[in-house]
């Protein structure tokens, strides 16, 4: 049984991971959106954008990150040890649904059509659900028992 420190530790670079992949897809969403519309957007201003992207936004998306994965990465770690065979699926959509539930909730309180753009469209959804998806499966492998050693 892992410590609640070390707990915490897969918590975070579970949070951590989803929101710098969300931040990044949700950037090339918007230079796409953009760059549809006729507007010239070199790889150096792509760059630059994710970069600031990741420093400004990827905040606001972990809050929303943790806001899912507070409620279900422990229903997935329960689920998981009732059905150990389908773990990695179970985190898989845990950590989809934690993603797509905070967005919905988000959109649903705040006054903005949507608060995050790449939410707009069925494949930015599915491109953030799919962020928090390898988050809480990142958790799920951090925090996989080690077998001990066979003599």
């Amino acid at each position: 049984m892992p410590s609640k420190s070390r707990t915490l530790l897969h918590f975070l670079l579970a949070v951590l991971l989803t929101s710098v992949l969300g931040a990044v897809l949700q950037t090339q969403f918007n230079l796409a959106n953009l760059q549809a519309l006729g507007a010239p957007i070199p790889l150096m201003v792509r760059l630059h954008t994710t970069g600031l992207d990741l420093l400004g936004f990827s905040p606001t998306f972990a809050v929303l990150v943790i806001c899912g994965f507070v409620f279900a990465l422990p229903l997935a770690v329960r689920l998981a040890r009732n059905w150990p065979a389908g773990r990695w699926l179970v985190f898989a959509l845990a950590g989809a649904l934690a993603v797509w539930s905070a967005l919905t909730l988000a959109n649903a309180l705040l006054p903005m059509p949507t608060l995050i753009a790449a939410n707009r469209s069925l494949a930015g959804t599915a491109g953030l659900m799919a962020s928090g998806s390898l988050g809480a499966l990142l958790f799920a492998m951090l925090r996989r028992p080690v077998a001990p050693a066979q003599s």
